[in-house]
């Protein structure tokens, strides 16, 4: 065993971690099933309701949500309910629209007027412009139990028409993780003057929040989840896990650990095969160690950014096609690795679906849950959480294979790069703007952006 190894494990050892019980976890294996328990959680709940999501959308899905919350506040009066999103997301419509004049924040305003009740829509800036840098913690408490998923609150995540986006949906029931995750809301970003109130009369602008945005960004880059914990390596445990910015990034360390680590097999899931410099040399370094490596990854047309031929095109319609590339250079560069089989890539297509699925499995013990989507955008610029699960004795292998054969059943393995489309296959239109893109430098600077 090398010496990066045994630093990586001692590293992962000696991480204090929430002893669990195998009967306290259990995962779910499609959308509409999360949306029919994110239902059952909120009009069971006694206590308190935290939801941490990228956004909650003013669509049919977004609205039986928020109204599910606000009849469990009015059948429990003292039900603390919060829901913890992304500040400036809340106030803009979707991206290629013009400017709305209804968003999401003005619904949830109306909604609040109309009711009465307190439900707490707080909006978390995470910097003053969400191009560098939004809420990415994700994680729903419901007293005691966590219902961990990448997802967030609209239609297709939630599957309430044709068209669904898969993500991963993991439940685990233990008072001190819930308790971890609710005082870090509450502690590290709730009791921040920065954070604003989006169902409140009036929203403040952000420059009405520069002193104390600039502090709570500078609070960010420190905060971790607190518990008690024990130092495990025998059991199975969970470890809570934040981070925000390049350096001194304890998921990002994590992450890392984690992939140098491994032995024998590991399982990378992300929807943009954008990867940070310092991942694609890790997982160069374990293909060179003999490792098993198998990436699960949307196909560019499950992308949430993909834009049908039929439809008009917009520029944002580019990145599934620059990120596609990438997965062909990559396919090039570890050809020998693709064609023996070490190396497996599977790309995820169910017809108009879309795939979001993150995450890390490794040497049947490592288990990364995770919104961190392992791009440089993660990496550097958003907020992001995940939960480590170490299950030595292979408690959940059950629940991880049957997990990873759901996934799977909807992908095309790709054994050679030629299987990959590259850019003399796009249409041409987009074969333009990406060879424009290139002449200027252009593609880099997105790929580190979004």
């Amino acid at each position: 065993m090398s010496s990066r190894i045994k630093q990586s494990l001692a590293f992962l050892n000696n991480l204090k971690k929430i002893p669990l019980s195998a009967q306290s976890v259990d995962c779910l294996f499609s959308s509409k099933s999360f949306k029919a328990e994110l239902l059952t959680q909120i009009a069971n709940a006694k206590h308190r309701i935290y939801l941490a999501a990228l956004y909650l959308e003013a669509d049919d899905a977004g609205k039986e949500i928020l109204m599910a919350l606000y009849q469990a506040k009015k059948n429990r009066p003292s039900l603390d309910i919060v829901v913890c999103i992304d500040y400036h997301r809340a106030q803009r419509g979707l991206i290629g629209e013009k400017k709305a004049t209804a968003t999401n924040a003005t619904w949830y305003q109306e909604v609040e007027k109309t009711q009465g009740l307190g439900v707490k829509i707080i909006g978390i800036p995470v910097k003053r412009k969400e191009l560098f840098g939004v809420q990415h913690l994700k994680g729903f408490v419901f007293d005691d139990r966590v219902l961990y998923s990448g997802a967030s609150f609209n239609n297709i995540y939630l599957h309430h028409n044709e068209r669904y986006r898969y993500d991963r949906y993991w439940l685990i029931n233990n008072h001190e993780l819930a308790d971890s995750m609710v005082s870090f809301l509450k502690n590290e970003i709730i009791s921040s003057e920065a954070v604003v109130a989006l169902n409140a009369e009036s929203i403040p602008k952000i420059s009405a929040l520069k002193a104390a945005h600039k502090q709570l960004a500078k609070n960010l880059k420190q905060a971790s989840y607190k518990y008690q914990g024990q130092t495990l390596s025998d059991t199975l445990s969970v470890a809570p896990l934040s981070g925000l910015g390049a350096r001194k990034n304890k998921l990002n360390k994590c992450i890392r650990k984690v992939l140098q680590s491994t032995q024998n097999e590991l399982v990378i899931f992300t929807p943009y095969f954008n990867l940070p410099g310092v991942l694609a040399r890790d997982i160069s370094g374990l293909l060179k160690r003999g490792v098993n490596l198998t990436i699960v990854v949307g196909d560019k047309t499950a992308n949430d950014f993909y834009i049908p031929e039929d439809k008009p095109f917009r520029t944002i319609g580019g990145l599934p096609y620059l990120y596609e590339s990438n997965l062909k250079r990559f396919a090039k560069k570890h050809q020998n690795a693709l064609q023996s089989g070490q190396l497996k890539l599977h790309l995820w297509k169910d017809g108009s679906n879309s795939f979001h699925l993150k995450g890390i499995y490794a040497d049947n013990r490592f288990v990364m849950l995770t919104g961190h989507n392992l791009n440089p955008r993660a990496w550097r610029l958003d907020i992001e959480n995940g939960l480590l699960i170490d299950d030595p004795k292979q408690a959940l292998k059950g629940l991880l294979d049957q997990e990873l054969s759901t996934i799977l059943q909807h992908t095309l393995q790709i054994t050679e790069p030629g299987q990959i489309e590259g850019v003399d296959d796009y249409p041409e239109h987009v074969k333009k703007l990406l060879l424009r893109m290139r002449r200027i430098k252009a593609d880099k600077l997105v790929k580190g952006l979004i």
